[in-house]
């Protein structure tokens, strides 16, 4: 394994948070490291990767230090969906909020505590709005590792209880995210914790490459058309791009499918400084909450990577959001928190200009269980009725 920066290119062979030429105290953070492997690594063929759960791409040595809780290995659902225009399309879900602890953040917990597992590490920390902390909590309650977990106290109260029940030490935070991941990256060195935190860790990007791996497998080693992806600090969206350019540079697949980047409006952080020579901060507002970042952790490596493979840059309003929740729950049967509906957001709106491939995939990465508050304002919930056939044909009528 070696780790390379995504700014300056330079190499470590020992395993390091950031690089340690272009780490700053600068937000979004520069010197962020990427996992690169030695093709002599990956001498074998693509069904050898799929039954060995892809660990010849992995920065771990062996499966035995993974969860013993299924992360990964999500569904793949097929749909059809018709557009106001009428156009009509098949399309897919990878759903991963079938995770342990319903989020797309279980695949990057499993591979760092897989990783501090091999190298006898017991406690790992992380920054989170929810999910990440909630993965952690139940990854390491599995693996019985210690977990501390630093939270918005503002947080959805359902994922903070999820990361207590799992018997994680819960750190609620006065501030945003970015307080917490401050709090939490000072609490790692100053007690030699492990620290999980987003993009701060390469194995986290690692982690959610895999991903990928499984929907070209589920395809039958075909790359799609396109993915939605909903992006907050960046890396999902990297971790997407890395899995389908390991497959593409090992010669799995052809050519690596069309990203939609997709964000609010109110939480626009990487997509409105695309094109910036200056990184810009506006303060995001945007109710879903796991994807309200004002400084991304991911920004360089997600910023190089959508220019590089021409990805699309998707704005969503938080009205179209809301709408997509209600539509993948009431139409696909799929219960998804807001931020996991923002990437069916994107589609919807991609799809309605004609702009979508023939094989497109929304990722889901949470569940609706994490935030049912979010849905309080989508739906009404009906009076009582009496016990009586009566009163029931008189509330139906």
């Amino acid at each position: 394994m070696i780790l390379q920066c995504v700014n300056c290119g330079k190499e470590y062979n020992t395993f390091h948070y950031r690089c340690q030429a272009c780490a700053s105290s600068d937000a979004p953070p520069k010197g962020i490291l990427k996992v690169v492997y030695a093709q002599s690594d990956t001498s074998c063929d693509f069904d050898e990767l799929v039954n060995a759960s892809f660990i010849q791409l992995l920065p771990i040595e062996s499966e035995r230090f993974l969860s013993p809780l299924s992360v990964g290995k999500t569904p793949l659902y097929e749909f059809r969906y018709v557009s106001e225009k009428g156009r009509s399309l098949p399309f897919f879900v990878k759903d991963d909020s079938r995770n342990p602890t319903f989020s797309y953040k279980d695949r990057a917990s499993d591979i760092v505590c897989a990783y501090a597992a091999e190298n006898s590490i017991d406690t790992i920390a992380a920054a989170s709005t929810g999910n990440a902390g909630s993965s952690l909590a139940g990854i390491c309650a599995s693996n019985r590792q210690n977990a501390v977990v630093f939270a918005p106290a503002s947080a959805p109260k359902n994922k903070l209880l999820q990361i207590i029940s799992y018997g994680a030490r819960l750190i609620p935070v006065e501030g945003n995210y970015d307080k917490a991941f401050e709090l939490c990256n000072a609490a790692c060195e100053e007690f030699g914790w492990f620290n999980r935190n987003t993009a701060w860790n390469p194995l986290t990007i690692e982690g959610k490459k895999t991903c990928a791996f499984e929907i070209v497998a589920q395809l039958g080693q075909k790359a799609p058309s396109d993915v939605f992806v909903p992006v907050g600090d960046g890396v999902i969206v990297g971790g997407i791009y890395r899995g389908f350019e390991d497959l593409r540079n090992l010669g799995f697949i052809d050519a690596i499918p069309r990203i939609h980047a997709v964000q609010s409006v109110e939480s626009a952080n990487i997509l409105r400084n695309l094109d910036t020579q200056d990184f810009v901060m506006n303060s995001a507002h945007t109710f879903a909450d796991s994807i309200s970042v004002d400084y991304p952790a991911n920004f360089y490596m997600v910023r190089h990577m959508i220019r590089k493979y021409n990805g699309n840059p998707v704005l969503v309003e938080e009205d179209e959001i809301r709408a997509a929740m209600l539509v993948l729950a009431r139409d696909y049967g799929i219960f998804s928190e807001p931020a996991a509906a923002t990437a069916f957001a994107g589609f919807r709106k991609v799809m309605e200009s004609g702009a979508v491939g023939d094989s497109p995939i929304v990722v889901n990465t949470g569940s609706g269980l994490k935030d049912p508050a979010a849905f309080a304002s989508n739906v009404a919930m009906p009076a009582p009725v009496k016990p009586t056939l009566e009163a029931l044909l008189e509330s139906m009528s």
